[in-house]
């Protein structure tokens, strides 16, 4: 059995996966030491990864290491293999969710070309294309950070979250930032699809991240919206370095 950690801006999402099945999943706002040592006496993993968007708790990498057979450190290990290959001209500086994201789809569909976009804090577009070579991508503010600065960043503008019903046009300064931001947000995916159709016409397009389901349904293209894709690359990522030190 695999413990997966992939820590985020807001929490840390927790997966324990056999037979690349997740047995059991959480997300913590702030995971404790002893939690995840309770975890690990309940499920008795073999091995684990983690993938920080911060610098991952000492006590965790400490207690990883003590009480797995194996683990790894997406961030700071090196000798980690990929089973992707990495065109960024900074790979240091990648983000380490952006690398799970697209192993994660690659494992998924690996004979065709991939847009991966992750709406989280912020909104993510990778391309990936056969036979496994992550080309690059953009990043841009996601939907919650729009919202907050705009609030933050103004003298009179309010803090609001986003709901169901969008307007097409606001008739109050909340609808207008609502659906500025919103309809921004879609305007801005739909046309990364349409400027990778355009090049790859048989792209899959996938869509991860915490907003995810809310932009998946407004978006006029289809896409496999899954929030699994992270946990499903680290997953991989462990599985190829076991295999390949065999």
């Amino acid at each position: 059995m695999n413990l997966i950690l992939d820590q985020g801006n807001t929490a840390t999402k927790i997966v324990l996966a056999d037979r690349g099945q997740a047995v059991y999943t959480a997300a913590y706002p702030r995971l404790e030491p002893d939690e995840l040592a309770a975890l690990i006496d309940r499920y008795c993993p073999e091995r684990g990864i983690i993938a920080s968007v911060a610098t991952p708790d000492p006590a965790w990498l400490d207690l990883l290491r003590r009480r797995l057979r194996r683990f790894l450190s997406l961030n700071d290990d090196p000798a980690i293999r990929l089973p992707i290959t990495i065109g960024y001209r900074t790979p240091e500086t990648l983000g380490r969710d952006r690398i799970a994201a697209a192993v994660g789809a690659h494992t998924l569909r690996p004979d065709t070309p991939l847009l991966v976009i992750d709406a989280g804090t912020a909104i993510t577009y990778d391309l990936v294309l056969p036979p496994g070579h992550f080309v690059g991508g953009n990043i841009s503010p996601g939907l919650t950070t729009r919202f907050r600065a705009l609030h933050d960043y103004t003298h009179r503008l309010p803090l609001i979250t986003e709901r169901d019903d969008v307007p097409t046009l606001g008739t109050t300064t909340e609808e207008a930032i609502l659906a500025g931001v919103v309809r921004g947000i879609v305007y801005e995916m739909n046309g990364y699809i349409d400027l990778v159709h355009a090049q790859h016409p048989h792209a899959t397009v996938f869509l991860t991240g915490g907003h995810a389901p809310y932009f998946d349904r407004r978006l006029k293209c289809h896409t496999f919206a899954s929030e699994n894709l992270v946990w499903i690359g680290l997953n991989r990522i462990l599985e190829y370095n076991d295999v390949e030190d065999k």
